[in-house]
């Protein structure tokens, strides 16, 4: 897989390196539900700097983790969507639900710890 989970005291951040394919997507959310689950996480980052792209199985997959995460007490944050993506993904009427989203990674871990 392609994308490294960190656990950094009571929180997890995956780092997205590269695009991902359906598969990794999906490896990604149940990895990063069994790791919340795990360590009994607080919160979670999800850093999408490096994607060009966040199509609609992407952006369920993250709500999907959202979702899921707050019923178990942790925080999801995305982090790091490029602005390009931002303006494709409103005018695609995409959204993120139940996640929390951040400009970078500093302002992730600000807004799990503030």
């Amino acid at each position: 897989m392609t994308v490294s989970i960190l656990k950094q005291g009571a929180y997890l951040i995956a780092s997205v390196q590269s695009a991902l394919t359906d598969t990794e997507v999906i490896e990604l959310r149940d990895s990063l539900l069994e790791k919340v689950a795990k360590h009994r996480s607080h919160g979670v980052i999800v850093d999408v700097a490096a994607l060009d792209i966040i199509d609609s199985f992407v952006a369920r997959s993250l709500t999907t983790v959202a979702r899921t995460n707050r019923l178990r007490g942790a925080k999801t944050v995305v982090v790091g969507i490029q602005p390009e993506v931002a303006v494709a993904m409103s005018q695609f009427g995409l959204r993120l639900d139940d996640a929390y989203t951040a400009l970078d990674l500093e302002a992730g871990i600000q807004l799990l710890t503030g």
